[in-house]
């Protein structure tokens, strides 16, 4: 196929995305047809990186709105920053995740740049070995312990059986109360609904993100999510 046709193909494919049948209308009254609009693009490709992440943009908010107030309500205890904070940042985080570990230090951070930050932790255990890390984290939540296993479980390096026990020891965590948490219903149902929330949320790695009407994932640093931050305060 040639160049010319697999463009146009794309142009096509994105003006019915993006534009629809009212985009449609639009460019029909302000005198420009379809050829018209094909040629704008081809001559302006530009702003299709820009059309595709505000197409993903309403994506993420359309499917947040129906879940917004799960997502935002933690399981007891698993906050970090101000529990009491006007801005609520969600991460769905992994302790297997590098991208999350990497993400860790950033985020206290963003606790002590931000004092109205509120940091909603979301357990989604997906890499192997990292549910039982997930589980005494929802356990050591209980214990009011979550900030010191976070921070701790973290710094060990992985989810091995020994590292967990390593930053259950350093959190100070009291093992016999953890264990009536590890596998009891609500902690079950807790990553159960941690998975669902993600999957409705279309999100496909850790770590994700949820703040004001903005859900995103993918280690995107600091910056990137100070600016998230600073959407939802000015929203």
């Amino acid at each position: 196929m040639e160049k010319t046709s697999i463009r146009s193909l794309i142009v096509t494919a994105l003006v019915a995305l993006f534009f629809g049948f009212g985009g449609a209308a639009i460019w029909t009254a302000s005198g420009l047809g379809n050829g018209q609009t094909r040629e704008y693009l081809l001559e302006n490709p530009d702003i299709l990186p820009q059309m595709a992440e505000n197409f993903q943009k309403q994506q993420a908010s359309e499917r947040l709105s129906g879940v917004a107030e799960d997502v935002n309500a933690p399981f007891p205890g698993a906050i970090l920053g101000n529990p009491n904070g006007s801005i609520t940042l969600v991460e769905f985080t992994d302790y297997g995740c590098s991208f999350c570990r990497m993400s860790e230090p950033q985020i206290r951070e963003l606790i002590a740049a931000n004092p109205d930050l509120k940091v909603v932790i979301r357990e989604w255990p997906i890499f192997e070995g990292s549910d039982q890390a997930a589980r005494m984290a929802l356990a050591a939540a209980k214990q009011g312990k979550f900030s010191e296993f976070h921070t701790a479980m973290f710094a060990t390096g992985g989810p091995s059986a020994e590292n967990i026990l390593s930053a259950a020891t350093t959190a100070g965590i009291d093992m016999a109360k953890a264990q009536e948490v590890i596998y009891s219903p609500e902690a079950e149902g807790e990553l159960a609904k941690n998975t669902s929330l993600a999957q409705q949320l279309g999100f496909g790695g850790t770590p994700s993100w949820v703040v004001g009407d903005q859900a995103f994932e993918g280690a995107i640093g600091q910056e990137g999510l100070q600016k998230a931050i600073d959407t939802a305060r000015g929203s």
